[in-house]
């Protein structure tokens, strides 16, 4: 599978490559328009065969393969690199009944609901990415409430996503925990925003007020 990927990493580069230097010799009048009509002349005037009834140049036969090659090709390469992109959503590992594969989103799910669990945390988001070496970067972008010792819930928080990871995923590889704060704010700023959803619900409970006993026939 890596020789495949790296062959259509110089097959698209290849490929991109003499497009280019084509597209420059034209502009630059290295190449022009009568050397192309020549090599196609000669495409179409060499060797002579006969093939399905009609007698067609050998190089045009050659020139078609080569075509129809690169196309299989563009297809498997791009079915390649489609296989590598989704590899790098997922991370396996190898049970005695099967294989198994998890989703990067899962684990990105179960952070969440870690960190939900911490009163010192506001807010969290995780981007989860897994190494060549089957292991895991996870970086968190927090927002912390104030009155903590920061450097104390960070390492306590590093921890505990780790342990519990290689816990659920049974890791042996690396797990490296990465942590952003973006912002802290202060308990009063988090009593506002609680009082402020609190007299919204009830501003519309006022607007469409409960029915008692609705629901009830005579």
């Amino acid at each position: 599978m890596r020789l495949l990927y790296n062959l259509a990493i110089y097959f698209y580069v290849t490929l991109l490559s003499i497009i280019g230097i084509l597209m420059i010799g034209f502009t630059l009048d290295f190449v022009q328009v009568s050397d192309i009509s020549a090599i196609l002349e000669n495409i179409y005037t060499s060797y002579q065969i006969n093939l399905f009834f009609t007698t067609v140049s050998l190089s045009r036969v050659i020139f078609a393969l080569t075509g129809l090659l690169i196309i299989i090709l563009a297809f498997s390469f791009a079915q390649v690199l489609t296989g590598k992109i989704q590899e790098k959503k997922t991370i396996a590992f190898n049970n005695p009944s099967g294989r198994v594969t998890i989703s990067l989103s899962a684990i990105e799910d179960l952070i969440k609901r870690l960190t939900i669990k911490m009163p010192e945390i506001k807010e969290c988001r995780s981007d989860v990415v897994a190494t060549r070496k089957g292991g895991l970067e996870v970086e968190l972008r927090t927002v912390l409430r104030s009155d903590i010792d920061i450097p104390g819930m960070i390492n306590n928080l590093q921890d505990v996503i780790k342990t519990k990871l290689q816990e659920a995923l049974g890791l042996e590889e690396t797990i490296s925990v990465k942590v952003h704060v973006a912002k802290i704010v202060s308990q009063d700023t988090a009593g506002c925003e609680a009082a402020r959803k609190e007299k919204k619900e009830r501003n519309a409970e006022l607007k469409n007020p409960s029915i008692p006993f609705q629901g009830y026939g005579r």
